[in-house]
């Protein structure tokens, strides 16, 4: 499916979230199709979704145990729904201690999710752990402006984090955008 016609299907929400961030970042990252992505805090999908329309196969995860309303989001329908269920697999997993081996994944994304966990210096940590060394790592956040709006719908979420503060010393690009900051991490060659 043609990712233009899958945005039509999956909402106005998700298409200027995809037009506005993450199309442009996943296009600017230029990631080997073949690469071993991971997508940590599933939640609605967006991240997972954005990644499979351009054709990549992504693993996806979020605690078992995570109840809040902002876990266990219908994110299989949609991917049904535009025919990328195949390309997307999910393993529930608890960011502060991934079940992956060092030096397993190519990219590892995090859309919207660091600042909803509790130790963002561990998740930190574990992402570099279980990134290959000259890969990349995406944390993607709110900007001030999508706090603004992301509050007015619910008043009670957490604010939005600069993962610069929990990780130190890796080369580092930062793009901004409209409701998200993208901010791209690689890890150090050893």
């Amino acid at each position: 499916m043609e990712i233009e016609e899958a945005k039509q299907k999956l909402g106005d929400e998700f298409r200027f979230i995809y037009d506005d961030t993450l199309g442009p970042v996943i296009q600017l990252l230029d990631i080997d199709k073949e690469a071993k992505i991971l997508d940590v805090g599933t939640g609605q999908g967006r991240m997972a979704l954005s990644l499979a329309l351009n054709g990549y196969t992504v693993l996806t995860g979020e605690p078992e145990n995570d109840f809040s309303e902002y876990a266990k989001q219908d994110w299989l329908n949609s991917a049904k729904k535009v025919n990328v269920d195949h390309l997307i697999t999910f393993k529930a997993f608890n960011a502060e201690k991934m079940p992956f081996g060092e030096n397993e994944f190519d990219a590892v994304f995090m859309m919207g999710a660091l600042h909803h966990v509790n130790d963002k210096h561990l998740v930190m940590n574990e992402c570099i752990r279980i990134l290959k060394p000259g890969r990349i790592l995406c944390i993607i956040e709110p900007s001030d402006k999508g706090m603004e709006i992301i509050k007015k719908r619910r008043m009670n979420h957490p604010k939005s984090v600069d993962p610069r503060e929990f990780i130190k010393g890796l080369p580092l690009e930062i793009i901004k955008k409209y409701m998200f900051n993208a901010f791209i991490f690689k890890k150090i060659l050893k």
